[in-house]
């Protein structure tokens, strides 16, 4: 409230100040490069143990790329590629990063031949340079129609991914700005009320990102910072602004004064504002228990852009409605005004109300058994790490690897098999038995070239499966090495370390350790907002109360997930294909979001439930005209949120599809149904137990409370 009332009596210190914050921030980000996550901050499990023993002995293979030539599918002139090979390699050589250039291989069903391509330096090294070579590569390609010559390895193709992400971020802001404005437009029926929380959301987000770039260095970006900035910061920066805002307005038609009803509003929804923030930012917090580098940025970024939103709504919004007054209201859109004058605050949600009030066990049960409905497929849910399957095939370098991997099957899925052991010599033997015993299973296969790579008591062998790392096959092979063959030929080595590890390995270990981590993460979150909401409202049923509805809302949408995503059926309408599973990340990430946003307006309707309590209202009415005075508020920030994040739905990479598609069933869900229905349902049926062991009913029975009285409430 001081902040507000300073705020609202200096408006253009407050105005100028907020600039000067938002500039500063901006300017961070361009002086200060963002760090990104290495490889090695993503080492979990056994993989992660293969990959240290490498690097402790120095045995890491060096950057490479690959060049495939084929001929649309047809048998590949030979002549004609050999002389293609002579042109690439002319090129390569001249390419100060490679440093060699292999023999060419090709393919037995003699449809495709590949250059193998060694680059100078290390992985980061290569991801600067590749760009070279990805331009070598098209420089021939245009010499020679007829053919198809394309590059892929993992720098090309990171860099591929990543063009992808950001024309899809762009494709996003387009988008959810215009969309964002239109809503608030309907919302308010007025240009400056509608552009007030658009502006100030992403201002919020410019601002928080150049925050989060000194922060890099101590939470490097796993590479989805930007994306989750602009889902999370637009959906809050608006929603939390929309709050004080409609409340303000309410006040001054109330016949306040504008300094007197933005300080009404500060006490109510600006408080609102401060615990669903709090709640957000306690979720998101979670993330940091998962022990996983991306999610911890992720983390780091949702909080600072949370905590600008709210700063921003009881400072800066405070001085722009004291500077604005009534003009606020101005220039109304005539039709658009006279609609939400008619429908009126709730107009709406009184016709869906009333049944509810009147039957609440009819209506609780109705509604759970919709929750449940929607929640059993969650039961069949799987969960599997991304790979190539999960990748848009509009990128170049994800079509190239995939025929790659068709036409050269031994350079698929490859596994590294590490040992040390106090005898160098006896680990590289033992290696050379599990290759051939490996290769009698008929599982796994010999990289052509590859031998024993040894260094002091050090061996690695790399051995690869004829299937795409996705399927079963595959997974098959790494137990097979882990649980049969590795034990049988290294186990009784004296003094022997070993371990499985490689880019198929690293992806199912990292999924299990999500799934490892899941159920801490849900302690975690749930345990502290449970304690939050106790401590906010003095209440044990309404902290436990809020902890079921979250669960439901989570449940319902891991429901959805599966429904969408596990099977066909919605490929044409969201235009991508069914994997089969939910990428291991996606469950993880969208219980913490979920449980933060869903408090976001739980909090302002619960806020509205209990100022209708403290005026000595029964507990039915102080409900009707909670849900009512807050219906409009919630209808509106729940039709951005789920605005925004569907815009996430169509965009390319499967996991910002299902991330979408996930928070915006569930953000409608929870408005509707169990905001609607499910609680006060459960209100009603609670009555004045509700609230224990707060006194709320006794101490409000005796006197309403005036609105000076509630702002010092």
């Amino acid at each position: 409230m001081r902040a507000a009332r300073w705020s609202a009596t200096h408006p253009w210190r407050a105005i100028g100040l907020w600039l000067l914050l938002v500039v500063v921030a901006v300017g961070m980000s361009a002086v200060i490069p963002k760090q990104a996550t290495k490889d090695k901050d993503n080492w979990v499990g056994q993989s992660g143990v293969a990959s240290q023993l490498i690097e402790d002995a120095n045995l890491g293979e060096r950057p490479s790329e690959t060049i495939l030539i084929t001929n649309s599918g047809a048998v590949l002139d030979k002549a004609s590629a050999t002389s293609v090979i002579g042109q690439l390699r002319q090129k390569m050589t001249a390419i100060n990063a490679v440093g060699n250039v292999g023999q060419p291989v090709w393919a037995e069903n003699g449809k495709a031949a590949l250059l193998p391509i060694e680059l100078k330096g290390t992985a980061d090294d290569a991801a600067d340079n590749v760009g070279k070579l990805v331009a070598a590569t098209a420089e021939v390609q245009r010499a020679h129609p007829d053919l198809s010559i394309a590059e892929t390895g993992e720098a090309s193709l990171d860099k591929g991914i990543w063009k992808q992400v950001g024309a899809d971020l762009g494709h996003a802001e387009k988008l959810s700005l215009p969309i964002t404005f239109a809503l608030m437009l309907l919302a308010f029926g007025a240009l400056i009320a509608a552009g007030i929380p658009v502006l100030l959301a992403f201002s919020a987000v410019g601002a928080a990102l150049g925050f989060y770039a000194p922060l890099s260095y101590l939470f490097p970006d796993g590479g989805s910072v930007a994306n989750v900035v602009l889902l999370i910061g637009m959906a809050v920066g608006v929603d939390y602004s929309l709050f004080y805002l409609k409340r303000e307005r309410e006040e001054r038609r109330r016949g306040h004064s504008t300094i007197d009803a933005v300080e009404i509003a500060a006490a109510t929804s600006g408080h609102s504002v401060v615990v669903s923030g709090m709640a957000v930012i306690v979720s998101m917090a979670g993330l940091y228990v998962a022990q996983d580098a991306t999610f911890s940025s992720m983390a780091t970024a949702t909080i600072v852009v949370v905590a600008v939103a709210v700063l921003g709504s009881l400072t800066v919004l405070p001085a722009l409605l004291a500077k604005l007054g009534h003009r606020v209201d101005r220039p109304r859109v005539p039709l658009l005004w006279r609609l939400n004058r008619r429908i009126g605050p709730g107009g709406i949600s009184r016709r869906i109300l009333a049944p509810v009030l009147r039957f609440p066990r009819i209506a609780l049960v109705i509604a759970a058994i919709g929750v449940v409905a929607l929640a059993v497929p969650a039961l069949d849910m799987k969960t599997e790490p991304g790979g190539l399957n999960t990748l848009p095939q509009a990128i170049p370098e994800v079509r190239t690897m995939t025929a790659l991997q068709e036409n050269f099957p031994s350079r698929g899925t490859s596994y590294s098999v590490v040992v040390k052991a106090s005898d160098g010599q006896a680990a590289a033997a033992a290696l050379a038995k599990l290759r051939g015993d490996a290769v009698k299973t008929g599982e796994l296969v010999a990289m052509p070239g590859e031998e024993i790579r040894a260094s002091g008591n050090t061996a690695v062998l790399t051995m690869a499966s004829p299937h795409p790392d996705s399927s079963q096959e595959a997974k098959d092979a790494l137990l097979k090495l882990r649980n049969d063959l590795g034990p049988a030929a290294l186990g009784s080595l004296p003094g022997a370390t070993w371990a499985v590890g490689g880019e198929a390995a690293s992806s199912s270990d990292y999924g299990q350790h999500q799934r490892d981590q899941l159920p801490y993460v849900i302690a975690f979150v749930l345990g502290l907002t449970l304690l939050m909401m106790a401590f906010t409202f003095r209440s044990l049923a309404i902290a436990l109360v809020t902890t079921l509805l979250n669960l439901a809302s989570v449940a319902a949408c891991f429901g959805v997930l599966s429904l969408v995503f596990q099977h066909t059926w919605a490929e044409g309408l969201l235009n991508f294909t069914s994997p089969g599973f939910v990428v291991s990340w996606i469950p993880l990430f969208l219980f913490v979001i979920l449980v933060g946003l869903s408090m976001d307006y739980h909090v302002f309707v619960l806020g509205r439930i209990r100022e209708g309590v403290q005026d000595g209202l029964s507990p039915r009415d102080a409900v009707r005209k909670g849900i009512t005075e807050s219906a409009g508020v919630v209808t509106s920030a729940a039709a951005v949120m789920v605005s925004v994040f569907a815009v996430f739905a169509t965009l390319g990479m499967i996991e910002m599809k299902q991330m979408g598609v996930g928070l915006a069933v569930a953000v409608l869900i929870d408005a509707t149904l169990v905001r609607i229905v499910i609680l006060p349902s459960i209100m009603v049926l609670l009555g004045r137990k509700a609230w224990w062991p707060n006194k709320l009913y006794a101490a409000s029975a005796a006197e309403p409370a005036t609105d000076r009285e509630l702002v010092k409430v």
